[in-house]
C-alpha cells in the first residue's frame, strides 16, 4: 500500500464567502472610499505628466 507523495501537498480550498448585506451607511462609506481612490489616481497621473515639483530639477553641487 504505497501512496504517491511527490512535491508539496495542495492547500485546501477556502469556502466561498457569502455576499455581505450592507446598510445605507456602509454603502455610503464604500462609495466615498471609491471616489477618494479615483481622485488620488487622477492626481498621480497629473503629477507624472508635469514632472518634478518646483521645476528646479535635480540639485547639483558646484563641484565638477
Amino acid at each position: 500500500m504505497s501512496t504517491k507523495q511527490g512535491g508539496k501537498a495542495k492547500p485546501l480550498k477556502k469556502p466561498k464567502s457569502d455576499k455581505k448585506d450592507y446598510d445605507e451607511i456602509d454603502m455610503a462609506n464604500i462609495q466615498k472610499k471609491k471616489e477618494e481612490e479615483k481622485a488620488l489616481k487622477e492626481l498621480k497621473a497629473k503629477a507624472q505628466q508635469k514632472g518634478s515639483f518646483g521645476g528646479s530639477g535635480l540639485k547639483k553641487s558646484g563641484k565638477k
